[in-house]
């Protein structure tokens, strides 16, 4: 029969202590926790000193912090009083992880609810924490809606932990008092992670290369690890950002209260910042109380492919934990959070990809300090490392040596493009190993790209006719457009370029365009297109005389965008790189019929030398020589 009793009258009659509550568990049965910061401490370590009460009790949870050891003892009966299940997909390589390795079930988070609703996994029991009740007798599951709202209203029994302090969430995060066996009032902190105070130049660099990536309107959802003064920097000056993500930390709360975050342009849910937990301070939960503008869903809502990929322009940033060449991602919670390998990570990647204008991010650092000094984080392949997210699905890759797009990319191309982002310490090494391997060709070589630093500060967009062009240097992955653009040439450009009709662009040729050091051999190119698979349209060479200390420059232009500057754009940029780096003054060879080069040269606020020699003309200035 319903339930017809007043609310309120129900809720002094379920009243009970922690110890009441616990009482009421019977052995042999499976008891969900309250996921993320949202488990109900008190309850839980009445349970902790109860256990040796119980025989073959299942603790479901994600993947948690130990508030109260109930792994310690598993450890010691033997799973004999209660074994575990940590649903959890990430490595479990570090020390604290390993340790509760067998009591993983690796899930996405978006399917975790399907289990518990179906009943392919029954609970017997849910331990949840609520804020109070209100007036109509609804209670809030706070902070952590994701997988806690399914078990909560699949499972047997449900024994309610209501605390003054959980914050009252909007969205679908409300159960109700006469859906609640139990209620235990007691009130504690809830569990916290304060910002993180430590500054990275690493993170600041990746931050620069990812602020390129994103676009004013993005809908975003930002990894629990996903290098917090990164992501705040990259986004600090973007505007009418969105979010749907699947947690909710300070850094998004820093930035919805400087006005990067709106949520207008969402395409749907707008107006509201969408997420299923949230992690972070105590702060950051007083902002969540009553707050219009926050809505918390399940996570087969929030993590949802089809969900995702209907936001405009989604971009779904996280850091991976470990690389390999070819582009698979193992993903691990850190030791703070211990969440973030509780792995929304794959969801997010493919509904990123399918939004329109969509992208998917990951972010590495190259290198982690060991006891054993520095250790590289791309890796020729990932050995026992769990991989979270599989090459296929991997697009853009930023670490702090630049980024690239996997996406569409050969595995020689992958190869190359994943050693320029490792730490040069390692460049050889790994190209080595890929070569051992059979990823690239035996006769590739890494030449000066191997100890060369990409200097993003040299990247400049330039808006010529309605079309964005991008000048930036070349990278190792520019290889084969470059030869396109040679190959595309007409006859007469060649013979300008190369002195020759030349019909053959060897790839070893092309390396030592694409793979310079960026000081005395550097090579800038125009890219139209989008990132990855943009095309070059012109390029540019610089390479120092050593005997001179002069700098040789040449350049060559699609047919289709001479006349658009490109040339004088060019000549500027690298007299401004070559004075910065030391180098005299420029240097070119061309044929005396070339009046656009000579023309070009003259632009330069230099005296300019005309020499002839054997039928070409050598143009040269000195940067201590004005006009």
């Amino acid at each position: 029969m319903p339930n017809t009793q007043y609310w309120a009258d129900t809720y002094l009659e379920k009243k009970v202590t922690p110890s009441e509550a616990i009482a009421r568990i019977r052995s042999g049965q499976r008891v969900f926790i309250g996921s993320g910061c949202g488990e109900p401490q008190a309850l839980v370590k009445e349970l902790v000193e109860k256990t040796y009460n119980f025989s073959g009790l299942e603790i479901v949870r994600l993947l948690g912090r130990e508030t109260a050891s109930l792994t310690a003892i598993a450890d010691r009966t033997k799973d004999t009083n209660l074994n575990i299940r940590s649903i959890y997909l990430g490595s479990t390589k570090s020390e604290s992880i390993a340790k509760q390795r067998r009591f993983i079930t690796p899930m996405n988070m978006s399917d975790v609810p399907g289990l518990f609703t179906t009943r392919k996994m029954p609970l017997n029991v849910a331990l949840i924490q609520v804020s109070p009740a209100d007036d109509f007798g609804w209670m809030s599951l706070g902070i952590s809606v994701d997988v806690t709202m399914a078990a909560a209203r699949s499972a047997d029994f449900v024994i309610a932990q209501v605390n003054p302090r959980m914050p009252r969430v909007m969205g679908q995060s409300f159960i109700h008092v006469n859906d609640v066996d139990l209620i235990v009032e007691y009130e504690e902190e809830l569990l916290a992670i304060p910002p993180s105070k430590i500054f990275s130049e690493a993170a600041t660099q990746i931050g620069s290369h990812i602020a390129r990536l994103i676009e004013d309107g993005s809908t975003l959802q930002i990894g629990l690890d996903a290098a917090s003064q990164a992501t705040v920097q990259a986004l600090s000056n973007k505007t009418d950002l969105g979010v749907h993500s699947q947690f909710l930390t300070d850094d998004i709360m820093h930035l919805y209260s400087t006005g990067n975050i709106n949520n207008k342009k969402k395409g749907i849910n707008e107006g509201k910042m969408v997420a299923s937990m949230a992690i972070g301070s105590h702060n950051l939960y007083e902002f969540l109380n009553d707050n219009p503008a926050i809505d918390f869903h399940p996570s087969d809502y929030v993590n949802d492919p089809f969900v995702i990929s209907q936001h405009n322009r989604m971009v779904s940033m996280n850091v991976a934990r470990l690389m390999d060449l070819t582009g698979q991602v193992s993903a691990e919670a850190s030791a703070a959070t211990r969440f973030a390998g509780v792995s929304g990570i794959p969801d997010f990647v493919r509904g990123a990809r399918r939004s329109p204008g969509g992208k998917s991010i990951l972010m590495i650092f190259s290198t982690t300090e060991t006891e054993n000094g520095l250790q590289s984080n791309i890796v020729p392949h990932l050995n026992e490392y769990v991989v979270v997210v599989p090459r296929g699905d991997v697009h853009y890759v930023v670490s702090e040596y630049g980024s690239v797009n996997l996406f569409g990319k050969s595995i020689q191309e992958r190869v190359i493009a994943m050693i320029s982002l490792a730490h040069p310490q390692f460049r050889e090494e790994l190209f080595q190993a890929a070569k051992e391997r059979g990823l690239i060709g035996a006769e590739r070589s890494l030449g000066e790209a191997a100890k060369a630093v990409y200097p993003i500060q040299l990247e400049e967009t330039l808006n010529i006719d309605g079309e964005t062009i991008t000048i930036r240097p070349s990278k190792p992955v520019d290889e084969r457009r470059i030869q396109e653009h040679y190959y595309s040439l007409p006859k007469e450009d060649v013979l300008t370029r190369f002195f020759c009709q030349k019909t053959i662009f060897a790839r070893s040729e092309m390396e030592s365009r694409s793979q310079t050091d960026y000081v005395n051999d550097l090579t800038l190119v125009a890219v139209v297109g989008d990132f990855g698979f943009g095309r070059v349209v012109a390029v540019a060479e610089c390479m120092k005389l050593e005997n001179e200390n002069l700098a040789e420059v040449a350049f060559s232009v699609s047919e289709e965008y001479q006349g658009k500057r490109l040339g004088t754009f060019f000549l500027k940029k690298l007299a401004a790189v070559a004075r910065e780096n030391g180098i005299g003054g420029l240097i070119a060879y061309t044929f005396p019929t070339n009046k656009a080069m000579i023309k070009l040269f003259k632009t330069l606020p230099y005296k300019v030398k005309t020499v002839y020699e054997d039928g070409d003309l050598v143009l040269s200035c000195r940067f201590n020589e004005l006009a």
